[in-house]
């Protein structure tokens, strides 16, 4: 692997850690439109108990080019330091700007649609099935209310290992699922504060599912490689409906109840039309809410923008 190659594919990685911070966007998505999702799979796939037996028989080398080290270790380079860097202004984004950070990535998984719908290379009836399925997969999954989460860490383990199944598939987001699970701001804050016990824990969590799940998904694409991604198309084209920018709270809720920094904050919302989005409702107004703007043009730009980016890395996928 060339320099050039490496900080690619760092970029890509950095791309990847930036979606998966964002509830409603997925790192699997970054891998797919980028054209090293097949690659990120086998490469996972290859962890595992024959790693270590190459290891004893032939040595280091050996088994660090069977797991495509040189690869991986780049890749997570990229999103270890995106996590890192950009999950305080990801999600202070959210917090402050959601109409602006939403409507940038609805642009980049809007475009991706397309670019991934292209990779099908026969649109048969089980493509359109799957195609549909994954689409109501998706919508479900947005239609369904967040969970409450718990602080054990055995569920912090398992919390990271379904998250981290959702990561890797294309418009499903693990931050999302994290979402519904009630252990988003957990995990974010552990992060954000160095939640030592957490994160580790959490990390264990993503290694199992991840070695686990991804088995699943090569022989997918080696076994039903139309029907697996016009799936994953539909999850792309479903995750739509989860990250539409202009959306009102119908429900919201207390959290740190009992403590001096306790407040409400947004439980469920619906998405409305940017027309409807300035009216102040009740619950904004218990929120604390006294203006909405719907920041049409700038959205329709951010949008674009993430269109813009969605094809310069389609640019830099390598030939399928």
């Amino acid at each position: 692997m060339t320099i050039v190659q490496r900080i690619k594919l760092f970029l890509k990685g950095m791309a990847m850690g930036a979606a998966d911070v964002v509830p409603g966007v997925s790192g699997g998505t970054i891998a797919f439109i980028s054209g090293i999702y097949e690659e990120l799979l086998s490469s996972i796939k290859a962890l595992g108990p024959d790693t270590l037996v190459t290891l004893r028989k032939e040595g280091i080398a050996a088994a660090w080019r069977q797991i495509n080290g040189n690869f991986l270790i780049t890749l997570l380079a990229g999103i270890g330091t995106s996590v890192l860097l950009l999950v305080r202004p990801i999600t202070w984004a959210i917090a402050h700007k959601p109409v602006l950070i939403w409507s940038f990535f609805f642009g980049l998984i809007a475009a991706s649609v397309w670019l991934c719908g292209k990779l099908v290379k026969h649109w048969s009836f089980s493509a359109i099935v799957g195609l549909t399925l994954g689409t109501a997969v998706a919508v479900v999954i947005g239609l369904l209310n967040a969970g409450t989460g718990s602080d054990a860490l055995w569920f912090v383990f398992i919390s990271g290992a379904i998250a981290i199944c959702a990561m890797i598939l294309p418009g499903i987001s693990g931050s999302f699922i994290l979402l519904l699970m009630g252990m988003y701001l957990p995990v974010m804050t552990a992060l954000k504060t160095f939640n030592i016990p957490v994160i580790v824990v959490f990390a264990l969590g993503c290694l199992f599912g991840l070695m686990a799940f991804s088995r699943l998904l090569s022989w997918m694409f080696a076994k039903h490689h139309d029907l697996t991604v016009s799936s994953l198309t539909g999850f792309l084209l479903g995750s739509l409906f989860i990250i539409w920018p202009w959306k009102e709270v119908v429900s919201v809720r207390m959290v740190h109840e009992g403590k001096p920094d306790a407040h409400l904050e947004p439980f469920i919302q619906r998405n409305i039309w940017p027309q409807d989005y300035a009216t102040i409702t009740e619950l904004d107004a218990a929120l604390g809410i006294t203006h909405k703007d719907p920041q049409i043009m700038l959205a329709a730009l951010l949008a674009l923008v993430g269109v813009a980016l969605l094809v310069v890395l389609e640019r830099f996928a390598p030939e399928k």
